[in-house]
């Protein structure tokens, strides 16, 4: 039997998608923050989260508009996923810094980032203050997804964008596929 290390407290709920989030609050200039601390709420209605810490810039546009788009992340991503992570919108436009395309979102006011396959567009419904962070629960509104990535079948193929990952401070892309939901429990078809 293996020895395992006792450590403090922390979160080690790994690898999390690694996604842009950008927010606009009235006619300034749209931001972006990258975000990991994110996931699924509830399925009906739609829902999502994002946590975010109060000092960060796009805390008070998220907060005060009520509105935000995540947007899922690709390794051709990866280099303005992690500079929009740690450069500020206070001091530099991240769209233009990183030739990124402000794409109009169909039920939200802030924009999509059109290189991004999946945009999700969500609307606050409850910020709850935890800690380091501020959980931003929102319903989904609407979501775009890129035609690229539909197979043959009709289904959107998103393993096929080399989505990111993070986990525990780097990036990673996605592995292959190894089954699907209820592939343990699914009947093989008999031969002949």
């Amino acid at each position: 039997m293996e020895k395992k290390e006792y450590w403090r407290a922390g979160n080690m709920l790994y690898p999390l998608p690694a996604v842009m989030v950008s927010c606009r609050r009235g006619e300034e200039r749209p931001n972006i923050i990258t975000v990991a601390w994110t996931g699924t709420v509830c399925s009906d209605p739609a829902m999502v989260y994002i946590s975010v810490r109060p000092e960060r810039y796009s805390y008070d546009i998220i907060r005060e508009s009520g509105e935000f788009v995540i947007n899922l992340t690709t390794e051709a991503l990866a280099k303005a996923t992690d500079w929009c992570g740690v450069r500020s919108g206070r001091d530099v436009d991240k769209f233009e810094a990183m030739n990124l395309t402000a794409a109009p979102s169909r039920y939200v006011s802030a924009p999509s980032i059109a290189e991004s396959p999946v945009n999700i567009e969500c609307r606050v419904t409850q910020r709850i203050p935890l800690g380091s962070h501020d959980m931003f629960i929102a319903e989904v509104l609407g979501v775009t997804a890129d035609a690229e990535y539909m197979d043959s079948d009709g289904h959107f193929d998103l393993a096929a964008s080399a989505p990111l990952v993070y986990s525990h401070g780097a990036y990673f892309s996605q592995g292959e596929k190894i089954g699907k939901f209820g592939f343990s429990v699914q009947k093989k078809r008999k031969k002949g």
